[in-house]
């Protein structure tokens, strides 16, 4: 299993008004009207969205069977007219992908891929085994089918090829500094759940010398607590550079509890020596789905005023 390469990562090009994009569901079903709601958004902002009749098949909770799936997202590599793919939903089920997949087809036809949540087990793979830059970002049945889902910045700064941005993050972003400091490292990481869930694998994520990406969602915070622990036993934080967690939604063990998750995550990963920071809002959000692009440089600063996030190199080709 490979680490991060020292080669140079394989970045697809970049996504432009009017381009296609074409959408996929590797993982679970979801409601066609928040699957349309999000597909007339993407025709509002210019782009054309494009599918596959397939992906309304059900399959128990998937979006159909696997060998269904796996062809979608293979084919959508390999059409000439589709610049990006856009998945549809998380949910569950990326995972039995990882055996059907042709990773020399995708890595020789290279594209932005965004989502999140279950597609974190894809997206970190693919940077992983192809070296290909991959997108944490917003997904159409979700995000972009909801008002003010999608943060328009950091979506056009990773997918349009910007170079050296920045996120400057105030008190007023929901950003916390945990740790103060600063490092660089290649950004990567994902849902904590699917993080956790690679390790034993032959998919198993590779950490050593990122910045940790971290987030999740309805996870109670012992259960929070378990999989940092699980991580930290394996020696995935070991050799980390920085962590930024995410949100966080809705992970607490009871309402009214006396202490806070940010307590929580300081206990297991608060004497690793390296920045962390609390409350990046990319994953499952509140509102306002932020762009991250994942195995591309990037420099974290933690410090007692604020937090920075800058992107050292494009994250797509122009």
């Amino acid at each position: 299993m490979p680490t991060h390469p020292q080669a140079p990562r394989i970045k697809p090009p970049a996504l432009h008004q009017g381009d296609t994009i074409g959408i996929v569901a590797p993982a679970s079903h979801f409601k066609r009207e928040d699957f349309d709601a999000g597909c007339a958004a993407l025709g509002r902002v210019g782009y054309n969205p494009v599918y596959s009749d397939s992906i309304f098949q059900r399959d128990l909770y998937f979006a159909g069977p696997v060998e269904r799936r796996a062809r979608e997202l293979e084919q959508m590599f390999l059409r000439k007219d589709v610049k990006a793919i856009l998945c549809a939903r998380g949910g569950y089920g990326s995972n039995y992908l990882l055996q059907d997949l042709d990773f020399q087809k995708i890595a020789a036809n290279p594209k932005i891929v965004v989502g999140y949540s279950d597609l974190t087990t894809l997206l970190t793979y693919f940077c992983d085994a192809a070296g290909l830059v991959t997108f944490h970002g917003p997904m159409v049945a979700k995000d972009f089918a909801k008002p003010s889902g999608i943060d328009g910045q950091s979506w056009q700064a990773a997918l349009g090829g910007a170079e050296n941005w920045r996120f400057d993050f105030d008190s007023d972003s929901g950003v916390k500094p945990l740790v103060p400091g600063s490092s660089e490292g290649v950004l990567y990481g994902g849902c904590l759940s699917m993080l956790v869930a690679s390790l034993g694998t032959p998919y198993e994520i590779q950490t050593d010398g990122t910045i940790l990406f971290i987030e999740d969602v309805g996870t109670r915070s012992y259960q929070i607590d378990r999989m940092l622990m699980h991580l930290k036993l394996a020696s995935k934080l070991a050799n980390v550079r920085g962590i930024i967690f995410g949100e966080m939604l809705d992970c607490v063990q009871a309402p009214n509890q006396s202490y806070t998750l940010e307590e929580v995550v300081m206990r297991v990963v608060g004497g690793l020596n390296v920045p962390i920071a609390y409350g990046l809002r990319s994953g499952h959000v509140s509102r306002q789905n932020i762009t991250l692009p994942l195995g591309v440089g990037a420099l974290l600063n933690v410090g007692s005023s604020g937090v920075t996030l800058e992107i050292l190199e494009p994250a797509t080709t122009r």
